[in-house]
Parts: structure tokens; C-alpha cells; sequence
């Protein structure tokens, strides 16, 4: 019984019926293990340097900040040119900066201010790639498949954010971080195999060519800002990067300073998180076609706060570690609705520059929040970073439950059934 219903789950059925996004899911898989062990690496070799959570900070300001001024531009290319071509470029560029890195590393001539300036090249490439990513899921499938399409995407990054961290775990107690930085380079040889084996029409680019990139990044702005559907979920977004990310930033603190696990305990947060990720994806994966992903999105959000202060109050690993699962859950279902709202509210020809929007938010929000959450540390500690954003995305919670109504109504006027 079990089985069959996995097997009739929209999970395994919608790739099976579109071997373009099966293609591209795998070959996304590998490239974003290779991107997280990576990340991983990167912030326990900060740390190592630096013996700082200013440095953490620092860093991924440094990787999320590009966004900011790269993903306007992005989302208006996003909405002019091949999607497919431009996410090949982006993942080519990477692999020269992972090649880069481990080189670096491995020679002895990395520093802390090589890394922050490898940290922000990489953070261009991925604001630059990451609008015509999202926009190019509803060109590989049906859209009546978009919405499971979204949660798989999902459940593919939060399996990598899994598996990545454990991976890089293991490699940097046994082999060093230059281990990690190598394995994230061949992950995009891998990716860059599979995007050459998918075949999709050219994107729909009917009024794009017609204006100015700035004249396209304006109408994104204004169609997002009067979209109810859209707007709402933004500022949620944005509180929820600002407010709930640092708490994966300030991971590599946590674990050498006040859990005193090293590298393996870093591994486990990370993971830990990333395992209740996963299952936030699975649960809402399977419920993605139903009512409710407002709620959801909410409920995920102010959830998910609750167990970053949870996580924080306590100086015992074990402790620790089911409040991130929870944290990992809820911070993934919440992820997952909006941004399946986002996708499902907007229309095709503007998808490009909302998700350009998107992007910024989900990288630029996490950047302000992991350089103010690293001058607070500083200052103040670990912990009480965490907690008053937790207390931040608290907030804007109920400030958006408030205005449910008017978000329902918007989305159950464009898309029946997913409010």
C-alpha cells in the first residue's frame, strides 16, 4: 500500500512523464551537493582563519550582497534571451571560480581577503543565473505540473543542503577543505552534461525586446509591488531572510564555540537542518495541487522562528539538534508556498523579472541579515543575533495574517486553488 501511493505520488509521477525536468533534477542534484559542501567548507575555513563571527558574517554578506545589485539586471536578460543558455554560461563561470578556489587552497595562498572576493564572484554568477533557474522549471513541465514541479525543486535543494554538509563533514576532517572545494568543480562538469541533453523550445520573449533593460526592470517592480498575490509573500520572504537565515550562517560558531563538535558537529547541524528541510519538501510535495499554501507559508514562518530561539537557549548538542530539524521543516514548507505562489501569480511573460525579484529577496535578504546578525555577534554573542530576528520574522507574520484576505482573494482570481 505504502509503495503504491509513493508510486502514484506527483513526486515520481511528474518525472516520469517529463524526462526534461528528470534530466535537469538530477543533473541540479549534483551541482547543488557540489554548492553546499562548498559552503560548508568555505565557513569552517572562515572560521579557521579568522577564529570570528564578524568574519562569518563578513563571508556571506560577501556571497548573498551581488544579488542585490546583479539581480535586476538578471531577471529582465532572464526574460529576453535562452534561459537554458545563460544557466550553461553561469555554471561554466562557476566551475572557474571552484577551480580557482581549490587551487588556491591547496597551494597555501588562500587568505581571508581572497576568500571574501571569491565568496562575492560567486555570488554574482548565482545572481545572475539564479532568475532564468527558476523561470526556466515552467518551460520543462506542464503547467498543471508547476506547482509539484516547485516542491521537487525544492526537495532536490534541501536533499543537497543533506547530503552536501555530511559530505563536506567527511571530507574536510579527512582530507581538508580543498577536498570540498574539488568535488563542488567536477559537480558542475556534471550539470553541464545534463543541460546539454535537454531540448525545449526557445522562451517567450514578446515584449522584452521592445524596452530598455531599465524600462523592464520598472514594470517588474510595479506588476510585483500592485499584485497582492505576489507582494504579500515578498515581504515575507524578505523577513524570513533577514530574520530566520542567520541562524545557518552563525552555524560554524555554534558548533566549535558553544556546542564545542568541531567540523563533525557543524555537519550535523547542517544537515540536521537540512534533513527537516526535506521533509517540509516530501509533506507539502505531496499536498502541492491543494488549498491552503498561504496558511501554509505563515504557519511555516512563525513556526520555524520558534525553533531557532529553541535551538539557540541551549548549550547541549542533542538538544539542538530536533529544534533545527523543526527549524529546517517549517523554514522549508514556508519556502516552498511562496515561492509556488509566486510562480503560479505571475504571468508568463513577466516571470522572468518576478523571479529576478525573488532572487534578489531570497539571496539579499540573507545577505543583510548574516552581516548584521555577524556585527551583532560580535558585540553581543551568538545567540541574541538569532533570537531578535526569530522575534523579527515573528512580527511580519502577524502582520501578514492580517492582510490574508486580500492575498486569498488575488490568488483565487488568478490560479483557483492554490490560496
Amino acid at each position: 500500500m505504502l509503495m503504491s501511493s509513493l508510486l502514484s505520488s506527483p513526486l515520481v509521477e511528474l518525472p516520469l512523464r517529463n524526462p526534461n525536468f528528470a534530466i535537469y533534477s538530477v543533473g541540479s542534484a549534483v551541482s547543488l551537493i557540489g554548492m553546499w559542501m562548498q559552503r560548508i567548507a568555505i565557513g569552517w575555513l572562515t572560521w579557521e582563519l579568522t577564529k570570528s563571527g564578524l568574519w562569518l558574517g563578513i563571508v556571506a554578506f560577501a556571497d548573498f550582497f551581488p544579488v542585490l545589485l546583479v539581480g535586476p539586471f538578471a531577471g529582465a536578460v532572464a526574460d529576453r534571451w535562452d534561459r537554458l543558455r545563460i544557466i550553461k554560461t553561469s555554471q561554466t563561470v562557476a566551475l572557474v571560480q571552484a577551480t580557482t578556489l581549490f587551487g588556491l587552497t591547496i597551494s597555501g595562498h588562500i587568505n581571508i581577503g581572497l576568500l571574501v572576493a571569491l565568496a562575492a564572484f560567486q555570488g554574482i554568477v548565482v545572481a545572475f543565473n539564479q532568475p532564468a533557474r527558476l523561470a526556466l522549471v515552467p518551460s520543462l513541465v506542464p503547467q498543471a505540473d508547476l506547482a509539484s514541479a516547485v516542491a521537487i525543486n525544492s526537495i532536490v535543494f534541501n536533499l543537497a543542503r543533506f547530503i552536501g554538509p555530511m559530505l563536506a563533514g567527511v571530507a574536510i576532517v579527512w582530507s581538508g577543505v580543498e577536498a570540498a572545494f574539488a568535488a563542488n568543480a567536477l559537480s558542475y562538469v556534471a550539470f553541464l552534461v545534463a543541460l546539454s541533453r535537454i531540448r525545449i523550445g526557445s522562451a517567450d520573449v514578446r515584449s522584452a525586446r521592445r524596452q530598455s533593460f531599465t524600462a523592464d526592470f520598472r514594470d517588474g517592480i510595479r506588476y510585483a509591488a500592485a499584485h497582492p498575490g505576489i507582494a504579500a509573500p515578498l515581504v515575507l520572504l524578505i523577513a524570513v531572510g533577514i530574520g530566520g537565515r542567520p541562524l545557518n550562517e552563525l552555524l560554524p560558531g555554534f558548533a566549535a564555540d558553544v556546542f564545542q563538535s568541531g567540523a563533525a558537529g557543524l555537519s550535523i547541524l547542517a544537515s540536521a537542518i537540512a534533513g527537516g528541510a526535506i521533509l517540509g519538501g516530501l509533506w507539502l510535495g505531496h499536498r502541492a495541487h491543494s488549498t491552503g499554501l498561504t496558511y501554509v507559508a505563515l504557519g511555516g514562518a512563525f513556526t520555524g522562528a520558534l525553533a531557532a530561539i529553541m535551538a539557540v537557549a541551549t548549550e547541549t548538542m542533542w538538544v539542538a539538534v530536533p529544534a533545527v530539524v523543526v527549524f529546517g521543516f517549517c523554514m522549508s514548507t514556508s519556502g516552498i508556498a511562496i515561492q509556488t505562489i509566486i510562480q503560479l501569480a505571475a504571468d508568463p511573460v513577466m516571470r522572468g523579472r518576478v523571479m529576478g525579484l525573488y532572487g534578489l529577496i531570497f539571496r539579499g535578504a540573507p545577505a543583510v541579515g548574516a552581516l548584521a546578525a555577524g556585527l551583532a555577534s560580535a558585540q553581543f554573542g551568538l545567540r541574541w543575533p538569532v533570537f531578535f530576528g526569530a522575534l523579527l520574522v515573528v512580527a511580519v507574520c502577524f502582520w501578514t495574517y492580517l492582510s490574508r484576505q486580500r492575498i486569498v482573494e488575488a490568488l483565487r482570481k488568478d490560479r483557483d486553488g492554490v490560496a
